[in-house]
């Protein structure tokens, strides 16, 4: 049975927004606002009169923190008996940043979101920040349960084949150098970070083939670090986009 729509929606500048969440989540937004500013990427930030510009990094913030622990929450409680490796592993992969693209993708996000004035481009790597703003208003509005509830049932049942997850190759450096072998290109990784005390260090680091900047990452550790670049490079390579194919 549909649920009525409040009567906020029928008032609302935004009926549009609202119906097009509860198509794909099943539910009609309380705070409608912080979801408009999850749709809002940096390149189509709004100025204020203070100088200050709004967008939705701060919500991808805190998206990126409750996905990361509703991820781990379901896995702790789905492998009772699997080590904090396995663990670990599992969730890099469920969280990772090509899955958080194609999953933005597949849920019909991509459509919501907000342009800037200067074009309507939007580039790939924009949908799984967008996700995350998203997770961020949820937990916002609507809090942690409701929010686990979201995230387990419309996205990870829905749109994520856990035992195949299970098998797949999360070393992105080592497809990335092998890509670059095969197309004859150099790989280098960069460190232009560092930053943190002795004991919580924290680094910046470049992934460059033949001199261009393809990716950047950071990471607790160097090789941490290199492996988040070394899949945000990944992306841009396997978007056809024609500077990046082989010669």
């Amino acid at each position: 049975m549909k649920k009525l729509k409040p009567v906020k929606v029928y008032l609302s500048e935004e009926k549009d927004l609202y119906d097009a969440i509860y198509s794909i989540f099943g539910y009609y937004p309380g705070n409608i606002f912080l979801y408009k500013l999850a749709f809002r990427p940096r390149s189509a930030a709004v100025e204020l009169f203070n100088g200050k510009k709004i967008s939705n990094e701060r919500l991808e913030f805190l998206g990126d923190a409750v996905l990361s622990l509703v991820v781990a929450d379901y896995l702790f409680k789905k492998f009772p008996f699997k080590d904090e490796g396995f663990l670990t592993e599992m969730r890099s992969k469920m969280v990772s940043r090509a899955q958080l693209n194609s999953l933005s993708v597949n849920l019909g996000l991509d459509h919501l979101i907000e342009t800037s004035h200067a074009g309507s481009t939007q580039s790939r790597s924009m949908m799984g920040d967008v996700l995350e703003a998203f997770l961020g208003a949820i937990y916002l509005d609507k809090g942690y349960e409701f929010s686990y509830k979201i995230i387990v049932s419309h996205i990870i049942k829905y749109h994520m084949d856990i035992n195949e997850l299970e098998t797949q190759d999360l070393n992105f450096k080592s497809k990335l150098l092998e890509w670059t072998q095969k197309s004859k290109k150099v790989l280098e990784f960069r460190v232009i970070e560092e930053a943190g005390s002795k004991h919580r260090k924290h680094y910046l680091v470049e992934a460059v083939i033949d001199q261009t900047v393809l990716g950047k990452g950071g990471g607790p550790s160097i090789k941490a670090a290199e492996q988040n670049a070394a899949e945000e490079a990944c992306n841009h390579i396997f978007q056809d986009d024609p500077v990046f194919q082989d010669e």
